[in-house]
């Protein structure tokens, strides 16, 4: 199930600017069915109507809901940081990076994107994860992830740490069929088990593997670097047929390029975004549980991101952030702005 975070304050934000409210909420007139291409939409407040103090803490201040019915998209978090193998804290990820997003406004003048203008957005809340399980937590995680899917509602994950992307799959899976995965990230996630469990941060994608939720020949992990305990990871992500692309060679270069690559080999089948904020390098994103030294640029990232404009996404995450280490809130801020990247990125969104 998923946690509604809303509040009377989110009415009346919603109302100071004109903008519908958000269906589902339990507002005589509004209806679960997704909206007319001409009707109002979902609109981040503007800030120069309603301050930035102001409202609920959701996801750009999106009105929140608690049901995907009705949405083209929507942010939801996943508070989940039981399955990590060093530092914890990722738990804090969703609600630090809402409270940073309230810097986010609503259009993309780098890509001319205008994404509340092409979609019904809101922000659905939390998953209920149990912190005491994670096998129970990804049977939750798996079972929200089917209702939006089912929905027909493109969900972007705020995390919790990476093997939410496991059950998140699955449900995607489901749906859409092995789909292809743009992975970022400074390790494989390929491990098969660590003190003799077979589900944690660093499986995700061998579990995918074996389940056959991944199309293996659309396959990219970019950014991958750091010390290993053997070199069986790498070999097993490349003998599935997956693409791997060292940090190392991604230095001091754009990756434009690369990602017209990527463009070609991911085709017009359905893809997903898996984004872990430790392929940054550690002086941009600082709050997260395993980093790794000589990663890649905040710059490099938004190339990444921007050059899946145009493929089928069905599905993102943005995943490891770990407040506790960054009390700045730094790490936080740029995960709220490369979630908002990807939903410029998304199909059917307008672009000027």
């Amino acid at each position: 199930m998923l946690q509604r975070l809303t509040s009377g304050c989110a009415q009346g934000l919603r109302a100071s600017v004109g903008v519908r409210p958000a269906a589902g909420l339990g507002h005589p007139g509004c209806s679960p069915t997704r909206q007319a291409s001409d009707a109002p939409r979902n609109q981040p407040p503007s800030s120069d109507f309603v301050a930035r103090s102001v409202g609920i803490c959701s996801m750009m201040r999106l009105p929140v809901q608690a049901s995907a019915e009705g949405l083209d998209a929507a942010f939801i978090g996943v508070p989940l940081d039981i399955g990590t193998s060093n530092r914890p804290g990722a738990r804090y990820g969703p609600r630090r990076i809402r409270e940073e997003s309230v810097l986010l406004r609503r259009a993309n003048p780098s890509t001319g994107a205008l994404p509340f203008q092409s979609l019904v957005v809101a922000d659905l809340g939390d998953v209920n994860v149990n912190l005491f399980n994670l096998q129970d937590s990804c049977r939750r995680i798996r079972e929200a992830y089917q209702k939006i899917a089912a929905a027909g509602c493109i969900p972007l994950t705020l995390g919790g740490d990476h093997t939410i992307t496991y059950p998140i799959l699955q449900a995607m899976s489901e749906k859409h069929g092995p789909v292809g995965l743009v992975h970022v990230d400074a390790h494989m996630d390929t491990a098969d088990k660590a003190l003799g469990e077979k589900l944690y941060h660093g499986s995700p994608f061998r579990r995918c593997v074996e389940e056959g939720l991944l199309d293996c020949k659309r396959v990219v992990q970019i950014g991958i670097r750091g010390s290993s305990l053997t070199l069986d990871t790498y070999s097993y992500s490349r003998s599935q047929g997956f693409r791997v692309v060292l940090a190392e060679d991604c230095w001091l270069k754009s990756l434009v390029p690369l990602m017209g690559e990527v463009r070609q080999q991911m085709g017009g089948k359905p893809i997903y975004i898996s984004f872990d904020i430790d392929s940054l390098d550690p002086a941009y994103a600082p709050g997260t549980g395993t980093p790794e030294i000589a990663g890649l640029t905040p710059s490099q990232a938004l190339e990444i991101i921007r050059g899946c404009q145009g493929l089928n996404v069905v599905g993102c995450d943005l995943v490891e952030v770990s407040p506790p280490y960054d009390p700045f809130g730094n790490t936080a801020l740029l995960a709220a702005n490369l979630l908002f990247e990807m939903l410029c990125v998304l199909p059917k969104v307008t672009v000027v």
